[in-house]
C-alpha cells in the first residue's frame, strides 16, 4: 500500500497472544474459519477487512487484543516522516472527532527518538485530518519503525479482550479469561465435558467452559475501538453480533471453594455471563469435594502459589490435600493445574507430564501441568 491510496479490501490483522501460547491462539482462530492463520512471535495474523477485524473481537477467546494494520511505508529520517504521514489516507480510517493517543517504537531504523517521531505523526494527523491528540485518550494509534520501515495499526479492541463485561467482582489474583480459555484449550476442552475447579476464585475456568458450551460470543457484551473508526458500520455489526444462539446444553460446570466470599462473587459472575442455568457454585474445603454425577471430564485448577498470595511454605499440605482427593475420588477425570511452582505442582502426587513452557500470568511466570486421565 502506498500513502496517497486507501487500505485495500484486505489487509493484515494481527492477534496478539499470551507469549508461548500463539500456537494454540492459531487453532482457535483456524477453527472459527478465518483464512490462513499464522502464528508468529507474539500472536497471530490473518488477511481479511474490518468485518474480520469485526468478527476476531466478537468471537475469539484466546487473543489480548486485535491490531488492523492499515499501511506501510519508508521513512529514512524524520522530514520523509513527517511528507508521508501527511499523505497518509487518515479520513478513509480515523474520525477526526474521535481522540487518539499516538504510540511509537523504533528498532534497528535511522529514526531511532519515537518521542521525536510520534510528534511528527501527531501533527500531520492534527493539520490534516483535524484529529484531536490526547495522552488519555482510549483510542490508539500504533506505529512500528522497524528497519526504516514504518507499520501504521490501530488498536481495534481498545479495553483488553479479557475484559467480557461479565466479572465485576474479582478475587485476589484472578485469571485472565483469555488465559483461561487457552489453557481450556490446551488440556483438550472443546466444549462437550463437565469441568470442575476446586478453588474457583472469582470463576473464571468454570463460567468460560460454560460460556464455551453454550456457544456464546466472549465479546457479545461490550464495546470496541473499532465502532469509532470511519470504516464502522452499525447495521453490518448489528447482525453479526445478534446470530442465532446454539440451543443450551446440558452439561453442568462446577466450581467450588472455601472462601464464601468468592462463592458469591463467582455466582454474580456467572448470572452476568448469562451462565447461572448451566453452573454450580458451592463453598467447601476440598475435603468435601466429590465428582458430580455424570460422565468423567475436566478438572483445572489455579490453586494460590504462595509467592504473592499466602505463604509457600504453607501451601504444600493444601496442594498435597489436593491431590489425594483428586487420585481418591476422581478416577476417570483429566486434571489441569496452573502454577508458578513446581515443587507445588510435585506436592500433589498427581501422575503430571512435563508442563508446558512459563506463560507470564501478573508478574509471574506460570506454568499448565496436566494429567492423563486419572485411573
Amino acid at each position: 500500500m502506498t500513502p496517497d491510496t486507501l487500505p485495500p479490501a484486505d489487509f493484515e490483522i494481527f492477534l496478539v497472544a499470551p507469549p508461548g501460547l500463539e500456537a494454540l491462539l492459531c487453532d482457535e482462530v483456524r477453527e472459527a474459519g478465518f483464512a490462513d492463520p499464522q502464528a508468529v512471535p507474539g500472536g497471530v495474523t490473518i488477511s481479511g477487512g474490518w468485518p474480520e477485524v469485526w468478527r476476531a473481537n466478537l468471537q475469539i477467546r484466546g487473543a489480548s487484543r486485535v491490531l488492523a494494520r492499515i499501511g506501510a511505508f519508508r521513512a529514512m529520517h524524520l522530514a520523509q516522516l513527517d511528507k508521508r504521514a501527511r499523505k497518509f489516507p487518515w479520513a478513509g480510517i480515523l474520525r477526526p472527532d474521535v481522540p487518539l493517543k499516538v504510540e511509537v517504537t523504533c528498532k534497528a531504523s535511522r529514526i531511532y527518538h519515537a518521542g521525536a517521531a510520534a510528534q511528527r505523526i501527531e501533527t500531520a494527523l492534527r493539520e490534516e485530518l483535524g484529529a484531536e491528540i490526547s495522552a488519555e485518550a482510549e483510542f490508539k494509534l500504533k506505529v512500528r519503525i522497524d528497519d526504516d520501515l514504518c507499520t501504521v495499526s490501530v488498536d481495534t479492541s481498545g479495553d483488553a479482550l479479557h475484559k467480557r463485561g461479565h466479572k465485576e467482582a474479582v478475587n485476589k489474583a484472578p485469571m485472565r479469561e483469555t488465559l483461561a480459555a487457552l489453557f481450556l484449550r490446551q488440556c483438550g476442552y472443546d466444549g462437550t465435558e463437565a469441568v470442575v475447579d476446586p478453588m474457583c476464585g472469582s470463576g473464571t475456568f468454570v463460567i468460560e467452559a460454560a460460556e464455551i458450551a453454550a456457544g456464546l460470543m466472549p465479546g457479545r457484551s461490550r464495546h470496541f475501538a473499532f465502532e469509532q473508526l470511519a470504516s464502522f458500520d452499525p447495521a453490518a455489526w448489528e447482525r453479526m453480533r445478534s446470530a442465532a444462539p446454539k440451543p443450551r446444553p446440558a452439561l453442568r460446570f462446577y466450581g467450588s471453594d472455601r472462601d464464601a466470599g468468592a462463592i458469591r462473587m463467582s455466582r454474580d459472575n456467572a448470572e452476568r455471563a448469562g451462565v447461572s442455568d448451566l453452573v454450580q457454585f458451592e463453598t467447601h474445603a476440598i475435603s468435601e469435594l466429590m465428582p458430580p454425577e455424570g460422565k468423567p471430564g475436566l478438572v483445572i485448577v489455579n490453586p494460590p502459589y504462595g509467592t504473592r498470595i499466602g505463604n509457600k511454605n504453607l501451601l504444600y499440605g493444601l496442594y498435597a490435600a489436593l491431590g489425594q482427593t483428586l487420585l481418591t475420588r476422581f478416577g476417570g477425570w483429566r486434571v489441569g493445574l496452573v502454577t508458578s511452582e513446581p515443587s507445588l505442582a510435585k506436592a500433589t502426587g498427581l501422575p503430571f507430564a512435563p508442563p508446558s513452557a512459563p506463560v507470564p500470568h501478573g508478574g509471574l511466570g506460570v506454568q499448565l501441568f496436566q494429567t492423563p486421565v486419572l485411573r
